[in-house]
């Protein structure tokens, strides 16, 4: 069946080749192109409202999805905020202690006390040595969370934008389809009380069906009384007058001829 229908296909490409020549991909598109157009037009402009209703509505899982990452992200953003508050804390403290050993050393003891131990002056000056690699190493990695916490700020604000923008967007197209199905419905309104459109709706077989039993009615009701008038019986209504020269006469405000003078003048 496959192959049968790619040796169709083929045949009417080269068939479309033979009369139509290189432009015959335009032509192939040209005529997809009416046939979707032609499809679209076809389809009711209610079902297509409600499939963009439906559309509009299958945005919210997208949101909600937004919502996640959303959500997410400020709980990292918080988590590096919370790193950043105790590496400071923690920065300030190490500072105290380091510049105290330095203030300690400038005093140049032999032996220092320190919660109630003796250290040589070689041994502060190698904690303290250790304290300052530690700090710097801390110092920097503070650095570093806070470039993090600023760079997710940021993508946050982004996500943040993109939904506001999200849920914008999907309230004016709700609107927007709610107009479509008011102009839709007021469209279908005056096409009900219009008498000039086709309709193949119920409510339009009722009408048409309306319509002829009316001209049926008048059909019978015109041959009944076309009947009445040959049924042979005694007309009622006052016979009209059979002188034509006593209409006239009548009419015009003439004295009416008498017709024995005028016989008796004829014999003359």
């Amino acid at each position: 069946m496959i192959k049968k229908t790619i040796i169709t296909t083929a045949a009417i490409f080269l068939a479309g080749v033979m009369f139509f020549g290189r432009n015959t991909i335009g032509y192939i598109r040209t005529s997809l192109g009416y046939v979707h157009d032609s499809v679209q037009n076809s389809v009711p402009v209610g079902f297509e409202i409600d499939h963009a209703r439906q559309m509009v509505q299958d945005l919210v899982p997208e949101v909600r999805k937004n919502l996640h990452v959303i959500a997410k992200e400020e709980v990292e953003v918080q988590r590096l905020e919370e790193q950043i508050a105790n590496a400071e804390s923690k920065l300030a403290k190490d500072k105290e202690q380091i510049l105290r050993l330095k203030t300690d050393l400038a005093t140049a003891k032999d032996t220092y006390q320190y919660g109630g131990r003796n250290y040589t002056s070689a041994e502060v000056k190698t904690d303290l040595a250790n304290r300052f690699e530690r700090y710097k190493t801390t110092e920097a990695t503070l650095a570093s969370f806070k470039q993090v916490r600023d760079a997710r700020g940021k993508s946050l604000n982004a996500a943040r934008q993109k939904l506001e923008g999200m849920l914008a967007q999907k309230r004016q197209l709700q609107v927007e389809v709610e107009n479509l199905e008011a102009r839709n419905q007021m469209v279908a309104a005056a096409q009900t009380t219009s008498n000039y459109q086709f309709d193949d709706s119920h409510l339009g077989r009722v009408k048409e069906l309306v319509q002829n039993l009316k001209t049926r009615l008048q059909v019978s009701e015109k041959l009944v009384n076309a009947e009445s008038e040959f049924q042979g019986e005694i007309p009622l209504e006052k016979a009209s007058p059979q002188n034509i020269l006593d209409q006239v006469g009548d009419y015009f405000g003439e004295k009416k001829l008498d017709t024995k003078a005028v016989a008796t003048a004829e014999k003359k």
